[in-house]
């Protein structure tokens, strides 16, 4: 490795390389095409100080510019003052607007108003602050007139490592394709603050929460079992003679089946000729029907 992947925390494998210059055109090229699709000028998202949101920023801001793009800080009040301040670090250097909405009240006014007295699991508190989240998004993008880009990889879509409603909704996902080595490939190549790159991946759900304790695997070696396992289709037992551990590969496919409903849109009791997301389809580029004269 040379230039800026020298550094990155960890070495990344080979195979999980990729050409930087092509990933950054088709992405810039599939936010413009979008915005254009859908008739918006703008895009609003939640920055979390986390790498996933601030390379989604740079994303954005080099697709359509900096002055299209509102960056949302969303804290709970047991989030890190770090990550607000990694996240106003990218906000400066961007040169974008920004707005900082505490969700405390939101979130604090269900828990301790009808549920005042129960005890609450962090994960619980975690999913409800995600959706907060999402819900004040969405209402900013009604006054910014933007849509809302997701931030979400694709180890965590896999692994289903995503609050539904909640972190993985979105009107487009710039990142979904990616693997989260390739997520921090990307950022270093495109100049995120170093300290975003080097600390612990976490959804700050609650003190001290990282993903990767949370999931159970080291994402750089995730990330090579999922490529070799999803994209490049190896059989279990190609898997294990290339060095993987049967019960890893067992839990990763078990963690990616049990998870398949986070990715795919509410099924539908058929009763018509045609059912919207059953068999009547159209790709998303459907053009307008023709106006009245």
């Amino acid at each position: 490795m040379s230039g800026p992947l020298e550094d990155l925390p960890y070495g990344l494998p080979e195979e999980l390389l990729i050409d930087s210059a092509v990933a950054r055109r088709i992405i810039g090229e599939f936010i413009r095409g979008h915005l254009r699709q859908t008739g918006f000028e703008r895009v609003v998202l939640g920055l979390s100080g986390g790498i996933d949101s601030a390379l989604v920023a740079y994303l954005v801001a080099e697709a359509i510019g900096a002055r299209q793009l509102l960056c949302l800080l969303l804290p709970y009040r047991t989030s890190s003052p770090a990550s607000r301040a990694d996240a106003e670090e990218v906000i400066v250097r961007l040169g974008c607007e920004s707005r900082l909405v505490d969700i405390s009240a939101i979130v604090d006014g269900y828990f301790e108003g009808p549920l005042a007295g129960e005890d609450v699991p962090s994960l619980r508190l975690g999913n409800f602050a995600a959706r907060a989240r999402m819900a004040v998004l969405y209402d900013h993008s009604v006054t910014w007139r933007g849509l809302v880009v997701g931030t979400g990889n694709k180890t965590e879509a896999l692994l289903g490592y995503t609050t539904v409603f909640g972190d993985n909704a979105s009107a487009l996902n710039p990142i979904g394709d990616l693997y989260k080595s390739q997520v921090r490939q990307l950022s270093a190549e495109m100049g995120v603050p170093r300290q975003i790159l080097h600390k612990a991946p976490t959804a700050d759900l609650w003190p001290g929460q990282t993903d990767e304790a949370e999931v159970g695997f080291d994402y750089a070696a995730v990330d090579r079992l999922l490529y070799w396992m999803v994209d490049r289709r190896r059989t279990d037992e190609q898997l294990v003679a290339m060095g993987f551990a049967a019960e890893d590969i067992r839990r990763v496919q078990q963690l990616i089946a049990r998870s398949e409903f986070k990715r795919q849109t509410p099924p539908v009791a058929k009763l018509t000729t045609r059912t919207p997301g059953v068999d009547y389809l159209y790709p998303r580029r459907r053009p307008d029907p023709t106006p009245e004269p």
